[in-house]
């Protein structure tokens, strides 16, 4: 039996890299995948075709994480959709990088707004099916620039710092209803945002991990698949790290 089979699973911006990956593994494991984009309705159309390949139910939805009433709206049409939902997995984000003495309002707002507003959106739309169904699995993509931080992403760190810190809340008020609550940091992950840095640089931060490679959003996908089955029914509440050793 597939790892997800007859589990429904909504990922959060799932047209490009990881959260393209995700969706694709989910429903190679038999989940039903509903996804989210914001963009390219023709990409979202393609996505949509290749999880129908596995066998599976998947509909994907226009819709932005980082608006509140859209993504009550958005998780009451799953559920209206689908019959239910099982797991969330949010991976929405974007970066807006610069100095903290030269970055502006706005790039500070917008990376907050998207990339930590859209968790809390998603997740407290989400949990009220779920502790209905007293089940359920909420998957945060969170990054290793959350644990250490990073120079030039003040923005981007504190938003997925913040991630950390709502996930293990999470985690503590909804144990009791039997709904997870993990995140998953991925470190030097290779993506089309990664294609376009200078070569020799790319290999220098390669020989900084101990694992001497970048990772491929697949592997970001396989610790997800793993938080969203069975066979992490008693991991609550931790930060999975995806990084080939880089923070070790």
């Amino acid at each position: 039996m597939k790892l997800l089979q007859n589990k429904v699973a909504l990922v959060t911006g799932a047209s490009r890299g990881i959260g393209r990956a995700i969706a694709l593994r989910f429903a190679q494991e038999g989940a039903q995948v509903a996804f989210t984009f914001l963009s390219s309705i023709e990409k979202g159309q393609a996505l949509v075709a290749e999880l129908e390949a596995f066998g599976v139910k998947a509909i994907g939805y226009k819709s932005d994480a980082s608006d509140f009433q859209a993504a009550e709206d958005l998780v009451n049409q799953v559920i209206a959709d689908f019959g239910k939902l099982d797991i969330l997995v949010n991976n929405a984000g974007v970066t807006k990088d610069g100095l903290l003495m030269r970055m502006s309002e706005e790039q500070w707002d917008t990376v907050i707004r998207i990339n930590l507003k859209s968790v809390f959106n998603l997740t407290k739309a989400a949990t009220k099916s779920m502790m209905r169904a007293k089940s359920g699995s909420i998957i945060n993509i969170t990054s290793v620039v959350g644990i250490r931080g990073n120079a030039g992403q003040a923005n981007y760190a504190a938003s997925k710092a913040g991630i950390i810190g709502f996930t293990k809340s999470v985690a503590l008020e909804l144990g009791s209803r039997n709904i997870r609550s993990n995140a998953v940091a991925p470190g030097f992950i290779e993506t089309e945002m990664t294609d376009a840095i200078e070569a020799k640089a790319l290999e220098d931060w390669k020989q900084s991990i101990p694992l001497r490679r970048g990772g491929q959003p697949e592997e970001v996908a396989d610790a997800c698949v793993f938080l969203g089955s069975d066979m992490s029914r008693y991991i609550s509440g931790q930060v999975l790290q995806v990084d080939g050793g880089m923070l070790t």
